[in-house]
């Protein structure tokens, strides 16, 4: 049986890359180590499960030294993960993924003679943030009272998505890795990213995080489609990051999520904080992690209270339990974005863009399935 030959530290700069323990990838293959330490080495076959397993291109392990992969587009996290440095398999694969279909929806805008957008791009960090935060509510069309008024945190955000993307701006939302629920993405590691571009601008948000988390990161995101600055971020709003730019679109973001006049209004100073952080999280919409700072913008809390409050807040929902299931189309819709969707499907039937091309670009392979999208986003 044919055996290949390869560089004992490309295993472990595999299992390094892919955040799991030495010890757990010897269980599936005990002949690891005879196979780093080159008394033995693996079968094609046996090559590629553990590539599978520690989600390698198999073709990496061919190469005569580590790759130095970095992340294709401006880092501003502060999170330093088990890896390292080293971008996780999954962080990389949900950006080419996202990048493939902004390339995609790019062409096919430009072929139906789309003009750019004007607000990519229109302001700059030396721009006023609450002038900033009023345009960017303007253009979305977002309305607090409405806001509050809504149900739920889900239709929030369903809400807040609708209209950046009725404005051109392609929100896609997943929890996984394309369509691989064995891939959990890890908020910990990154809670979205922005791609700027004048006609196709999009937002990934990690759908692992809490709804009201997601909330906070797409209006973060969405600052940076303003800026015209593509950036990777684990943007939380209690947190004041060291770079500049992350500054900016945190502020506002809380500024346009939570406006400082509303909440020095609405704030009652005599209620205890956690029955106020509850109330006026209900009311905005977002976490009440993003509420504790806004009372503390407001005035109604100090450094260290709003610390202690904090830390208190963050033991709590870290003791919460997630939700899970719901629609599959409106989970699919939500994945690769309703105006993305909408073209694809278009242009497939048109015969601009073959079906194989349009099943890889949405992250399954049935007809049955693109043709229920078809009709679950308006084309049939």
């Amino acid at each position: 049986m044919e055996r290949v030959e390869i560089k004992p530290d490309l295993y472990q700069w595999a299992i390094r890359r892919s955040g799991q323990k030495t010890k757990d990838i010897t269980t599936r293959f005990p002949k690891l180590n005879d196979w780093i330490g080159g008394t033995s080495r693996p079968t094609l076959k046996q090559l590629e499960k553990f590539a599978n397993t520690t989600s390698t291109p198999v073709g990496y392990l061919f190469l005569a030294s580590p790759p130095d992969e970095k992340v294709p587009i401006p880092d501003y996290r502060k999170t330093i993960t088990t890896r390292g440095n080293l971008p996780s398999p999954d962080l990389l694969e949900t950006i080419y993924i996202c990048q493939q279909r902004q390339e995609w929806y790019r062409d096919f805008s430009r072929s139906m003679g789309d003009e750019p957008l004007p607000f990519v791009g229109k302001v700059t960090i030396n721009d006023d943030i609450v002038r900033t935060a009023t345009e960017i509510r303007k253009a979305l069309s977002m309305d607090i009272d409405e806001r509050s008024n809504l149900p739920t945190w889900n239709e929030a955000l369903r809400r807040f998505i609708t209209q950046a993307d009725t404005i051109g701006i392609l929100v896609m939302v997943n929890g996984v890795v394309g369509s691989n629920n064995y891939r959990k993405l890890d908020p910990q590691e990154f809670r979205g990213f922005a791609l700027s571009d004048d006609i196709a601008p999009l937002v990934f948000i990690n759908g692992a995080d809490t709804k009201a988390a997601q909330m906070f990161t797409l209006a973060h995101e969405i600052s940076h489609i303003w800026l015209g600055n593509s950036a990777l971020s684990d943007a939380e709003a209690s947190e004041i990051p060291s770079n500049e730019i992350e500054q900016w679109c945190n502020k506002v973001a809380a500024e346009l999520l939570v406006p400082l006049e509303v909440i020095r209004k609405e704030y009652r100073k005599d209620n205890p904080i956690p029955m106020e952080m509850a109330r006026l999280a209900k009311y905005f919409k977002v976490s009440t992690l993003v509420i504790l700072r806004r009372i503390h913008d407001a005035g109604g809390l100090n450094q260290n209270q709003m610390w202690q409050a904090y830390k208190n807040e963050l033991q709590r929902l870290q003791k919460m339990p997630g939700g899970s299931g719901g629609d599959f189309y409106l989970t699919q819709i939500a994945r690769v974005s309703k105006r993305f969707a909408q073209a694809l499907v278009i242009s497939t039937l048109e015969g601009q863009t073959l079906y194989t091309d349009a099943f890889h670009l949405l992250g399954f392979s049935k007809l049955e399935t693109f043709q229920n999208l078809g009709q679950r986003v308006g084309v049939f």
